[in-house]
């Protein structure tokens, strides 16, 4: 795991936990540090962003209600809601639990690329945060397993299934969230076009991975029906 340590920093939360799932993909973490004597302390505050700004990886400092801070914030949330649905997930015994480990490590490589603003990167920024489709063809495969297992669907179904399954359903809506707010940054040429197709293939897995968990549970779907 490479560790970068720079003055500035962006939504530290986000970052916080990042690791390195592939070779070709380096994620950060940015880290503020004070010295006491000849220690260097870990600090999680800095007040850098007391007035409202915040740093882009390129050094820019931004409004904290700037796009990019947005879709930051919309992918930590999403982390976040992927993460529950994962406890959920491993109460019951599912047998995909890794797969989501390895989707919320792929969202700190989607958060690196938005941080990394091209308008402003330089060639070693761009290096470092280059994000690969090789994340948008797991998931693909990996929906079209557990396609094979699942009944056809014929019927509006309404998020249910027990935990797991409403738990992925709710990652699957701040997933659109996300990929919503992230999709003009990528149409301005400021992120790699193939970060909002793993946001948008990812709204896919959460849906039919919270259908898989309902199936493997033995819990029924709500199917939607018109009101009478």
């Amino acid at each position: 795991m490479a560790t970068f340590v720079c003055k500035n920093f962006i939504l530290s939360n986000f970052f916080r936990n990042v690791r390195q799932i592939s070779a070709r993909q380096t994620p950060f973490i940015w880290r503020s540090y004070t010295t006491d004597g000849d220690n260097k302390v870990p600090k999680i505050y800095t007040k850098t962003g007391d007035k409202g700004f915040s740093s882009t990886f390129t050094g820019e400092r931004r409004p904290k209600e700037d796009r990019i801070f947005e879709a930051l914030g919309n992918t930590d949330e999403l982390s976040s809601a992927i993460g529950l649905a994962r406890e959920f997930c491993l109460e019951k015994g599912h047998t995909f639990t890794h797969q989501l480990d390895k989707i919320q490590c792929v969202l700190q490589d989607v958060g690196s690329n938005i941080a990394t603003p091209q308008s402003s990167a330089r060639e070693s920024h761009l290096t470092r945060t280059k994000f690969t489709g090789t994340p948008i063809t797991d998931l693909e495969g990996w929906i079209d397993t557990f396609t094979e297992e699942l009944p056809p669907l014929t019927n509006f179904i309404l998020p249910s299934g027990g935990k797991s399954s409403a738990s992925l359903h709710i990652a699957r809506t701040v997933c659109r969230r996300a990929e919503r707010s992230i999709a003009p940054i990528v149409r301005s040429g400021e992120a790699d076009p193939d970060v909002a197709r793993f946001l948008n293939r990812l709204s896919d897995y959460l849906f039919t991975v919270a259908r898989y968990a309902a199936l493997k549970e033995n819990n029924k779907e709500i199917i939607y029906k018109r009101p009478t």
